[in-house]
């Protein structure tokens, strides 16, 4: 990366912090962050700018995971199998990134966003409270499927891993928003640790730009975690349908233009 002037860096981390609020509410600050740094610099191999969005990232990820878990009570049946598999997920998603071409993802990408926007649209009763699907070994399945397929993504590509982890969680396993965006935010803490201990060796971290990141996703992370906490389930839903909406605008434009 080329040496950023204060006002990039200034820039980036305005952006990082709604990043960092996105992120913690419902997932999805990969859709703000990522584009930032790819804005500020168009010069950098896609690789140096996937592992600094990490390294930014993991602080307000961590941040987070530590505000819901003192404000909700996370079940280790669910957390710990679907962590573990996450962070399989990722480091086979990273070591592999460099060889996966990002077009074969987005119209991939682009139906399953439009059909979990639909889904979420057609059940507004959809994610108010938790009445799970599953029980026993068939709950820690599903958990393990889940972050494996997910994790995969993040450590391959990224951007609304937070957001999908939600869904999965919600439409799939049957938790209520609240609840889903607590759990999610520990597998994508998991995610990006597994994805950076793959990038780290490899030089591609641009420190100077990921400690303003982090700094900023941290303060952006801890009041988004306060703020859904505070507001519930149903701002959480309404953040994640405007999430998924600009989402699948900004793959949608990038294949047709």
């Amino acid at each position: 990366m080329d040496d950023p002037s204060t006002t990039i860096l200034v820039l980036v981390g305005l952006a990082a912090f709604l990043a960092g609020w996105t992120d913690a509410v419902v997932g999805g600050g990969g859709l703000v962050q990522l584009p930032a740094l790819m804005i500020a610099f168009p010069h950098a191999a896609p690789v140096q700018l996937l592992a600094t969005n990490k390294a930014g990232s993991i602080a307000g990820t961590t941040t987070s995971s530590i505000t819901y878990a003192r404000r909700i009570r996370l079940d280790r049946r669910t957390v710990v199998p679907l962590a573990l598999s996450a962070f399989a997920g990722s480091a086979l998603g990273a070591v592999v990134a460099s060889f996966i071409p990002r077009e074969a993802f987005d119209p991939i990408i682009l139906v399953v966003l439009v059909a979990v926007g639909a889904y979420t649209i057609a059940r507004p009763e959809l994610g108010r409270v938790s009445r799970l699907r599953f029980a026993g070994h068939h709950h820690v399945l599903a958990v393990m499927g889940i972050g494996l397929v997910i994790g995969f993504y993040d450590g391959a590509l990224g951007p609304g891993t937070g957001s999908f982890l939600v869904f999965a969680l919600v439409g799939l396993l049957g938790y209520g928003f609240l609840d889903g965006s607590a759990r999610a935010k520990v597998a994508n803490l998991m995610t990006n640790l597994a994805a950076l201990l793959v990038f780290i060796p490899q030089g591609a971290v641009a420190w100077e730009v990921a400690a303003v990141l982090a700094v900023a996703n941290i303060a952006g992370g801890y009041l988004g975690a306060r703020t859904a906490v505070s507001r519930g389930s149903r701002f959480i839903r309404a953040v994640f349908l405007v999430v998924v909406a600009a989402f699948t605008v900004r793959i949608a434009g990038g294949l047709i233009w």
